[in-house]
């Protein structure tokens, strides 16, 4: 009797081995073969009415989420475009809390907020993952619209404020650099706005999106701003006046008036030449000394230092002298220009 029993608890175990054996087999060759639909078509798992969905594929899940999501931006092409300068000021204003100054920043998370330039979709998630079995990952993005509208609806109405805040000067106000860079604050502001009303018009809320101005129109004003701001030169030891033409034709090229009346703002030039002898050489040297502060005489404040040395040689002391001064022409033509600008660009006001 014992040895019957033995025999069929044995056999019984080798059933049930054989059995998980079998099931897990199948369950390995399952997941590896049976591709979900939404790889094909990912609304047949996400409703087209209430979604926006893209699928993405990859080496690594990662890879395959980060191509969903770029390919879930894709779809609405260039109309969410915001220019990288753009998009890098707006996150600037609000990463160093400018933002929140001029705004309500309470209604909406600052991660939102700061996620500006559109290359990712605020919102938009991960819906579902899945590996062949082997290297090849696929992954679906969706961006469920109604989160969407409730989302973009928010920015739109805090970035609006900030807008009107931001003009909102008196004449005496407007017409300084402080004026003139909440202008540009303000055309960053609605370049933003511009791409978040184009992504409500596409997943079809246009109504939130009317009225809504573009940037080129604020920055016109600044550039108007700039122009009716007199900005005063003081130059020392230029007896030929190049070193101070040089910068007045930057200065008028970009809109400034210059001249040497009453104003609040003050380029204060010094220029220092002086002949420079070299050891066991026959040629005459001359070493030029420019500096140019940018001042807020209302503040007593320098806004942009800028300063360099140049030395230049010939086999006269007056042709060294020339020299050293066009060098000098050349270097403030090349470049202050730029750097003046890149200084306006980034000059971010504060209440």
């Amino acid at each position: 009797m014992f040895r019957v029993k033995k025999s069929a608890f044995g056999i019984f175990c080798f059933c049930l081995s054989l059995a998980f054996i079998s099931c897990a087999s199948g369950s390995k060759t399952g997941s590896r073969n049976a591709e979900p639909g939404w790889i094909r078509d990912p609304y047949s798992k996400y409703d087209k009415q209430t979604n926006v969905a893209a699928v993405g594929s990859g080496s690594n899940r990662q890879a395959a989420e980060k191509n969903a999501l770029g390919n879930l931006v894709a779809i609405f092409g260039q109309a969410i475009y915001v220019d990288e300068k753009v998009s890098t000021l707006y996150k600037e204003a609000v990463s160093k809390g400018i933002a929140a100054e001029w705004s309500d920043f309470t209604a909406i998370d600052n991660t939102v907020a700061t996620s500006a330039g559109l290359d990712s979709l605020v919102g938009a998630e991960i819906g579902d993952a899945w590996n062949n079995g082997g290297n090849e990952y696929y992954a679906v993005a969706v961006l469920n619209k109604t989160k969407a509208i409730q989302i973009y609806s928010n920015m739109i109405r805090s970035n609006q404020v900030m807008i009107n805040n931001l003009i909102n000067l008196s004449d005496t106000d407007k017409y300084s650099l402080e004026g003139y860079s909440r202008y540009q604050l303000a055309a960053t502001v609605a370049d933003i706005n511009y791409g978040y009303g184009n992504l409500l018009s596409v997943i079809g809320s246009p109504a939130l999106a009317m009225g809504l101005g573009k940037g080129d129109d604020y920055r016109f004003e600044a550039v108007s701003i700039a122009r009716a701001i007199p900005l005063n030169l003081v130059v020392q030891n230029d007896p030929s006046g190049r070193i101070q033409g040089a910068f007045s034709k930057i200065l008028s090229g970009m809109g400034f008036q210059s001249g040497s009346g009453n104003s609040r703002y003050l380029l204060d030039i010094k220029v220092n030449s002086t002949p420079v002898d070299l050891p066991n050489n026959q040629n005459k040297f001359t070493r030029i000394e420019v500096s140019a502060d940018l001042i807020d005489e209302y503040s007593a404040t320098v806004l942009l230092p800028y300063n360099f040395n140049i030395r230049e040689g010939h086999l006269t002391q007056s042709e060294a002298d020339n020299r050293a001064f066009t060098a000098a022409e050349r270097k403030i033509n090349s470049e202050y220009a730029n750097i003046l600008n890149g200084y306006l660009s980034q000059l971010l006001p504060r209440k």
